[in-house]
């Protein structure tokens, strides 16, 4: 099994460890073809509760 020749640095190492936050990226958001609220893409919309044109959950509506 191959071995490191040299001591990598604290900085080096770290500069390595910390490029993954970089890659986040944010969540790919739909438009609702029903009530048009911005909704995460194959999953139940949380205002109306529709998912593929039929009404999966009820969403009780406050007021």
């Amino acid at each position: 099994m191959a071995l490191p020749k040299y001591k990598l640095s604290r900085s080096r190492t770290r500069r390595r460890k910390a490029v993954w936050k970089g890659e986040l990226k944010t969540p790919n958001l739909t438009e609702c073809p029903q009530c048009h609220e911005l909704k995460l893409q194959h999953r139940v919309c949380t205002k109306c509760g529709y998912y593929k044109g039929q009404n999966v959950i009820t969403v009780k509506t406050t007021g």
